[in-house]
């Protein structure tokens, strides 16, 4: 990888670690679901009529918006929201690789290999270093909302892994038109509609850049520089670059938010790190000496 690619690689882990400090600070300007329905909303407009039409089928589209856009973000934002902190839901989210795995078997009878086996144990087991650091700190609740996220995301990737979308970019913008109006329902079914009026109305210069960052920086640039370095690298080479990512989301929350990180949460970190490493690593099979390689779409591990 060139330099340049390479910096590319560390900027874009750098952008998704620091998001899950701007959605701390944006979740003091705005409900939960109301700010996760604006961040679609902003992501998809005006992108929607510059990426081209949809290169997979409406029904990947509809799906992944679902499940990645309303559950996902819906219950990392409200478990946020409830008291999880930044640097750890950045941390915590990564187990997301774990359930891939799991799922995938499941459904796609991709069976796992003794090394992601591994991989998962240590994962486990250091989310139960986390769970035990937060049970002493803060709310397990929020805990749970933050690994129901994860799981979701696993789902997701799954989906794109059937849908395989040739075009990062040209897919995520697509599938940021789905959740918009499911969370402003759900958001003013469940935060009320004079809440969300109130956010709306007390709207800032950094109320308005939180929503830009998470939209624009995080997805816009962060899925089409992703894209971009996958079509050029094997994503055996990329893929890694993600773990990257609770490294700057830890450490942006305890710069920006001064959230302390304990010595339990330095080894959930390393624990986890190290297993989402082993399930990351690529299966081997046998390939024909003449026939090249494909590459599969390979979801980033934060964003």
């Amino acid at each position: 990888m060139r330099p340049a690619h390479l910096l590319l690689a560390v900027l874009v882990a750098a952008v998704w670690g620091v998001n899950f400090t701007v959605i701390e600070i944006g979740l003091g300007h705005f409900p939960p679901l109301l700010f996760s329905a604006l961040r679609f909303l902003v992501a998809a407009l005006p992108a929607v009529f510059l990426v081209g039409r949809p290169k997979v089928a409406w029904k990947w589209i509809v799906a992944v918006g679902l499940v990645l856009g309303v559950a996902e973000f819906g219950l990392l934002f409200v478990g946020m929201d409830a008291g999880m902190p930044a640097g750890l839901s950045s941390l915590v989210l990564q187990i997301q690789s774990v359930f891939t795995a799991g799922i995938a078997f499941a459904f796609l009878g991709e069976r796992p290999t003794p090394v992601r086996l591994l991989g998962m144990a240590v994962a486990l087991a250091g989310i139960g270093v986390a769970a035990a650091d937060e049970g002493a700190s803060g709310p397990l609740g929020a805990f749970a909302l933050v690994i129901a996220a994860a799981a979701c995301w696993g789902a997701s990737n799954v989906i794109i892994r059937k849908a395989s979308p040739p075009d990062a970019l040209n897919f995520m913008v697509w599938v940021s038109t789905i959740p918009v109006v499911p969370l402003l329902a759900l958001s003013l079914l469940t935060e009320g509609p004079s809440r969300d009026l109130a956010a709306l109305r007390a709207l800032d210069w950094q109320g308005a850049g939180t929503v830009v960052y998470v939209a624009w920086v995080t997805t816009v640039f962060g899925f089409g520089a992703w894209g971009w370095l996958l079509h050029r690298h094997p994503a055996s080479t990329v893929a890694p670059f993600s773990l990257l990512v609770p490294v700057f989301g830890m450490t942006s929350a305890a710069a920006f938010l001064n959230e302390p990180v304990s010595a339990l949460r330095w080894c959930a970190a390393a624990l986890l790190v190290t297993g989402v490493a082993l399930t990351s690593l690529p299966s081997r099979s046998p390939t024909h000496p003449h026939r090249p390689t494909h590459r599969r779409h390979v979801s980033p591990a934060g964003r």
